[in-house]
């Protein structure tokens, strides 16, 4: 298959991870810029643990760690995605891409513009867009998930975790103190309301429902009180759901893909 083009996506969080996963299979080179020290709960399914581990994979796809944006090239030919630690973006000078997605998801814009590349798409609130990029994809769960705006903004952030199974708010885990996170029972482990699933410097972090530890932070973190580190999921049978990509995410990335053809196939891009 031939290359579309390079895409650079800012974030490789789990949503972000669903939106690399589909460029990738749609022939589009992906560079991914993330922190020297990514927090993704969904350590399974988001391409960020590569930035640690120096590879990751995700649904048959690897990512591969690289020092800078010229090592991107060796990584595309072997049909691999490339990341690196540029939270400030510069490596986007030297690569010249088509598009940038800004899938970092943190409710407002750290410097994306539309002076960055032909097409710039922003990933839920934060962005304006026909202002700070061409396109925004919303992210709220609901009728709109997924809907490619053009002018304006998404939807404000409610707060509220997705309901599964009639859990929203309940299956979330919270730092309740600052201090060194202990794993005791990982991603992929059965849990029972009340049973202790890590500890923060010795201090127990209780599972608030029965179900799955779908996300977790990487164990030896240092979290801050209030930090998101872990999620339940009551699907208990469902263990697959740990591994792969989730609804959300693959609705998200679909409206990226429309965004970015969309707006390559117009007059917007030369």
């Amino acid at each position: 298959m031939s290359a579309r083009g390079i895409v650079v996506v800012r974030g490789g969080g789990d949503i972000a991870t669903g939106t690399i996963c589909r460029l990738h299979r749609c022939g589009y080179q992906v560079f991914v810029l993330e922190t020297e020290f990514p927090t993704a709960i969904r350590r399974t399914v988001s391409f960020c643990e590569a930035i640690y581990d120096g590879t990751t994979s995700v649904e048959n796809i690897t990512a591969v760690r690289v020092q800078a944006a010229h090592d991107c090239h060796g990584i595309w030919q072997q049909n691999k995605v490339a990341i690196c630690v540029d939270n400030k973006a510069t490596s986007i000078e030297t690569l010249h891409p088509l598009a940038v997605v800004d899938a970092i998801l943190a409710k407002k814009n750290f410097g994306t513009s539309t002076s960055m590349a032909p097409i710039t798409i922003g990933l839920g609130p934060g962005f304006s867009a026909g202002k700070d990029v061409h396109a925004v994809i919303e992210t709220a769960r609901g009728h709109s998930l997924g809907r490619v705006i053009y002018s304006g903004e998404a939807l404000p952030n409610s707060g509220i975790p997705g309901e599964i199974q009639g859990f929203s708010k309940d299956r979330v885990i919270y730092a309740k103190s600052s201090g060194t996170l202990q794993i005791i029972r990982d991603i992929d482990s059965r849990v029972t309301a009340g049973e202790i699933v890590a500890k923060i410097s010795d201090i127990p972090v209780e599972a608030p429902i029965t179900g799955l530890v779908r996300g977790m932070l990487r164990n030896s973190f240092l979290v801050h009180e209030g930090l998101k580190i872990a999620d339940i999921d009551p699907r208990i049978d469902e263990p697959e759901n740990c591994y792969t990509i989730s609804d959300k995410a693959r609705c998200i990335s679909g409206g990226v893909l429309e965004a970015l053809l969309s707006l390559s196939n117009t007059n917007h891009v030369g």
